[in-house]
């Protein structure tokens, strides 16, 4: 399977910014977890092999390739205490935006591709997910709680425009009265307006926005192919318009990269209508954690260790995992339900004021309102009320 740039394990991982590349989160190929073999670049000793290997690397700027899928399956449950759907569905794998900090990577090495540059370039579109969803709805016993849409993807990054899966299962949803929830970094939501504020009108559907940062500067390199800050806002302004109820997450708050953002963050998304706020802090899971390091070290590198200690502190890391040692990496994060959304201890704790405090002297509340289930019609039905 042909890769972008040679697999870098992560003790192979440049420590130098130069393979920094214009409008990609991270240039990578870092190798994924299952790896069975892993390749690092090494000096031969031949002048000027090494460098031009480099230079090809970084000139080369890789496509994104999409390609579409035939799925078994669309729904995805889970039981985590600290997540607020039990149902979701993503139209996608991998993601054109580019977060580098995206929890979601490492969902990429259950395809045998990168967390690093694949999960940005390499997509996978699940284009009967229609046709699947239908057949699930109509499974016997079903239980209509409310989809969370986008939990690990984006549903509406660029190929959405093109291939249109996502505006295909909204229209499943507002035929079969199904309740859903969105969450988005893309203005392209917009072009859904018409199903979203059927669906909310109805109480089935509630939208959110992560706007991460107003600087966009900051944007371009945190989240290179995302909407910019002020695009997501006017989106976060016509969706209020049209009447539906819509949050907005601070999400991932990054000690001293972000954080000192919370209260801007909040009264601007008060000022364009949202109607909630919440945050999490950034979680580092897997191949996240070397990538996001690399990160730091391009854009950031005299702040880096002091990211990185905060953010273990914040993951309650204890100081003898903090380094590595006998050929492990360090240890940056803790999965723990409990903790991992919002952190541990005080500097987690004071996050949470500050969020909460921006929230009440805005007027917003942190949960937007629960959504009706009651309404839904399992798709056999509606197709024998056409026979008559």
């Amino acid at each position: 399977m042909r890769r972008s740039i040679p697999i870098l394990t992560e003790q192979g991982l440049p420590d130098a910014p130069a393979l920094a590349r214009k409008g990609r989160g991270t240039p990578l190929a870092i190798a994924h977890r299952f790896e069975s073999e892993a390749r690092a670049r090494a000096d031969d000793g031949w002048p000027g092999d090494a460098d031009a290997e480099a230079d090809t690397q970084a000139d080369a700027a890789p496509r994104t390739e999409v390609r579409e899928q035939r799925v078994r399956s669309l729904l995805s449950r889970n039981d985590s205490p600290d997540i607020p759907f039990a149902v979701a569905l993503n139209p996608y794998r991998g993601c054109e935006h580019g977060c580098i900090y995206c929890y979601a990577r490492p969902t990429h090495a259950y395809l045998d591709l990168s967390p690093g540059l694949d999960f940005e370039t390499r997509l996978v579109a699940k284009v009967n997910a229609v046709e699947v969803l239908e057949r699930e709805l109509d499974a016997p016993g079903y239980r209509p709680l409310p989809l969370a849409i986008g939990s690990v993807t984006d549903a509406w990054q660029p190929v959405e425009r093109r291939l249109r899966i996502t505006r295909g299962v909204l229209q499943l949803l507002e035929r079969t009265a199904h309740p859903y929830t969105v969450i988005t970094k893309s203005a392209g939501i917009e072009r859904d307006l018409d199903l979203l504020a059927q669906a909310a009108a109805a109480r089935r559907a509630h939208a959110a926005l992560s706007i991460t940062t107003l600087d966009p500067a900051l944007a371009r390199i945190l989240e290179p192919r995302a909407a910019s800050p002020q695009r997501r806002l006017q989106a976060v302004r016509r969706l209020s318009d049209a009447g539906v109820p819509v949050a907005v997450g601070i999400a991932p708050l990054i000690p001293f990269v972000n954080d000192g953002e919370i209260e801007a963050i909040v009264q601007a998304a008060a000022r364009a209508g949202a109607q909630a706020v919440f945050h999490t802090v950034l979680r580092l899971p897997w191949e996240v954690a070397p990538l996001f390091r690399h990160w730091l070290q391009t854009h950031f590198p005299e702040r880096a260790a002091r990211v990185i200690a905060r953010v273990q502190d914040l993951h309650g890391i204890a100081q003898a995992q903090r380094r590595g040692s006998d050929g492990h990496a360090p240890r940056d994060y803790r999965a723990d339900f409990a903790t991992r959304m919002r952190g541990q201890g005080p500097w987690a704790q004071l996050l949470g004021q500050r969020v909460a405090r921006a929230a009440r002297s805005a007027g917003m509340t942190q949960r937007l309102p629960e959504l009706d289930a009651t309404q839904f019609v399992a798709p056999s039905r509606l197709r024998q009320g056409c026979l008559f």
